[in-house]
């Protein structure tokens, strides 16, 4: 067998690999068509996200839990958070983690959802439901109820948490030295949306919380399913999952578990912004220079 026989099946086995959303793009005869698989993609279709190796608790060297912050107003971070408004929306080939989090949670395919990073206490929909929505009535409308009469639907107000609310990620992961395979290695652990305070969403000064805490590697399947963008080729996008194990974003540690009750950085770093940063990247130089000083004799 030649070296053009080679190349030849080394594509066709890369091209049955990568299946998109996209599928059918450039066959589709009218728009519903498109992203519609044939039966024999349907067959082929086995991709999975790529499992987590066993890992033995005496390999472990080294560990160390840490909490990160992801700004989505920074532009590396924008495939967490776009699209958010128009058309593309209604496309299920392309959506905020927002919508990929909180719509497997209301379909039963997101079922490990926490109030804390601990993962400690369940949080139920019927919980995540009354921190998205809020009813509220005018000043008229309450004339109306004061008088025992039924309120008109206009006087009615509604506010809910959509994608376009969430400023931020925290995110949780272990960083350990992995003495057998002799290098440092990370693994996410969870993940929650930073979002206003539904009380406070037209306030001039918005509180934000914690919306809920997702285990991550329950969720994987559905993250792996979920495309987000990629600006350089749009015709292989980067799944949720890799995108986060592969830590494609940028951001900054606001806390390590230590023996002052795991406390931030913010606490014993007060109304410094400057040396908070500062902090920040000591401990992760800190996580860093344990696996370059195991080399050093």
């Amino acid at each position: 067998m030649n070296w053009r026989k080679i190349i030849v099946l080394v594509a066709l086995g890369l091209s049955s690999t990568f299946t998109f959303a996209q599928s059918n793009l450039l066959n589709a005869k009218t728009p519903d068509q498109i992203g519609v698989k044939t039966e024999a993609e349907l067959v082929a279709d086995n991709d999975k996200p790529l499992p987590y190796g066993y890992v033995m608790d005496r390999d472990v060297l080294m560990g160390k839990r840490v909490w990160e912050y992801i700004d989505l107003d920074e532009r590396a971070n924008f495939p967490l958070y776009f699209p958010v408004e128009g058309d593309i929306m209604k496309s299920v080939d392309r959506q905020p983690l927002y919508n990929v989090l909180i719509n497997g949670i209301k379909d039963g395919k997101i079922t490990e959802v926490y109030d804390s990073s601990y993962f400690t206490d369940k949080k139920m929909l019927a919980d995540i439901e009354t921190s998205l929505v809020l009813i509220d009535t005018t000043d008229a409308g309450r004339e109306y109820y004061n008088a025992g009469e039924a309120i008109p639907e206009e006087y009615i107000t509604k506010q809910v948490i959509e994608a376009y609310h969430v400023n931020a990620y925290r995110v949780v992961g272990y960083w350990y030295f992995d003495k057998r395979q002799g290098e440092l290695k990370y693994r996410l652990l969870g993940i929650c949306p930073v979002v206003p305070d539904v009380y406070t969403l037209n306030a001039e000064e918005q509180d934000y919380v914690e919306l809920f805490w997702v285990y991550f590697p329950a969720a994987r399947d559905v993250l792996h399913e979920a495309k987000s963008f990629n600006d350089r080729n749009s015709a292989v996008p980067f799944s949720f999952d890799h995108l986060l194990n592969s830590r494609r974003f940028t951001s900054f540690i606001y806390k390590e578990e230590n023996v002052y009750g795991d406390r931030l950085i913010k606490d014993y770093m007060r109304e410094n912004a400057q040396m908070q940063l500062l902090e920040s990247e000591r401990v992760k130089d800190k996580i860093r220079n344990f696996e370059q000083d195991m080399w050093n004799y």
